[in-house]
């Protein structure tokens, strides 16, 4: 499983929409959403700032990732960034491939 961070955005039906059902159901249906593609939500915050909602959720795949975020796009009651994780051993591994990249002018 992989894991994503998916910051929401309400739109103003959106908010209304909150208002009207709560944080505790906005989560479950999240939760539902999530497994329903095989993955699970690690966990669920509602936030101030320049997002209303941070989610990290596994998902077994990336393709399962982009179908919920296609799907809540589409409704259009929030907007939203997906954003894939990855760990620190991730990182070394990373930092381990030897590249062709060579910096501009070098």
């Amino acid at each position: 499983m992989q894991k994503y961070l998916v910051s929401v955005s309400y739109t103003g039906d959106g908010a209304k929409g909150l208002r009207k059902d709560g944080g505790t159901k906005r989560r479950l249906v999240a939760s539902n959403a999530v497994e329903s593609l095989g993955g699970k939500i690690e966990s669920f915050y509602f936030c101030f700032g320049d997002h209303d909602a941070i989610v990290i959720a596994d998902f077994p795949d990336a393709v399962s990732a982009a179908a919920l975020s296609v799907a809540i796009a589409a409704t259009g009651s929030v907007r939203l960034s997906t954003t894939q994780l990855l760990t620190a051993e991730d990182m070394d591994k990373a930092c381990g491939k030897k590249t062709a990249y060579k910096a501009p002018g070098a």
